[in-house]
């Protein structure tokens, strides 16, 4: 919870007419890739002239810190959002890159489930939130805590699809199996629309067996559903949160930012598809 705050609009109106696509970038189990994935995601996006909004709906905010913003530009964030303080474009921030923005978090958010436990329509609030920049986007990317959580939900509820980034490691198959039964629980009660857009598979090391063998297993279970671009597990890929920049601004030479450029490309042709 957090004290009052002045309301103040930070930005030009965002332009109109876009065809916006909705995605949870969602994961129960965390330490994954899923922050990184959709960071490294949204300014891939982004670098090819797609104009990208991450909602950082995680209470660690390090999508937020990923990104550059300082917690002291973070007096309107993702919380207020929540709890019906402010709209959501009071809390969108510009970043580096032209085309990409944030919705910012902080620890405020992790008081909105306490806060929002008796209210209306609890489920819908992110859903009604983004009607106010429908058609600014063409990606926003929502950024999930790792839990099934009212926060969880409602990335669920306001979201077209689902992204799942899966870490290449022994138990990965179980993690997401519980994850697909939250999905189906979600499309039976509150968005019958939501569907699986894709699993990425993340951290692969191609000298360990192992990694090769769960993703040979993942692709039997899910099939087209996994892309056909894998994200390395790169140390570039891993400094560069701690400089506040997506990999691609760290180094874009990277085998990390080459996949992300790889899977942006990816995820824009299976979109075509959908549509």
């Amino acid at each position: 919870m957090s004290d009052s705050v002045t309301l103040t609009h930070q930005s030009a109106p965002l332009p109109s007419g876009r065809r916006t696509r909705i995605l949870a970038v969602a994961n129960q189990k965390g330490g994954v890739g899923k922050t990184t994935t959709a960071i490294n995601l949204g300014t891939a996006l982004a670098a090819i002239r797609q104009r990208v909004l991450i909602i950082d709906l995680d209470p660690q905010g390090n999508a937020s810190t990923g990104l550059g913003i300082a917690h002291s530009d973070r007096k309107i964030n993702a919380y207020h959002v929540m709890i019906g303080q402010a709209q959501i474009l009071d809390a969108v921030h510009d970043t580096e890159i032209p085309e990409l923005h944030v919705v910012t978090s902080g620890p405020d958010l992790y008081g909105a489930e306490i806060e929002l436990v008796d209210a209306n329509a609890r489920e819908f609030r992110l859903r009604e939130a983004l009607v106010q920049i429908s058609g600014a986007f063409d990606y926003i990317l929502i950024d999930c805590p790792p839990a099934l959580s009212l926060l969880t939900v409602n990335a669920l509820v306001a979201a077209q699809s689902v992204l799942v980034p899966l870490q290449c490691e022994f138990y990965a198959l179980e993690g997401i199996s519980q994850l697909m039964k939250t999905i189906t629980m979600i499309q039976q009660t509150l968005n019958p629309s939501l569907d699986l857009q894709g699993i990425v598979l993340t951290m692969h090391d191609k000298r360990n067996n192992l990694s090769d063998l769960v993703a040979d297993d993942v692709r039997e279970h899910f099939g087209e559903k996994v892309y056909n671009t894998v994200i390395p597990r790169n140390i570039r890929v891993s400094e560069a949160p701690s400089h506040g920049k997506p990999v691609l601004l760290y180094d874009i030479n990277c085998p990390g930012s080459q996949a992300y450029l790889n899977l942006a490309g990816e995820l824009i042709q299976r979109e075509k598809r959908t549509v």
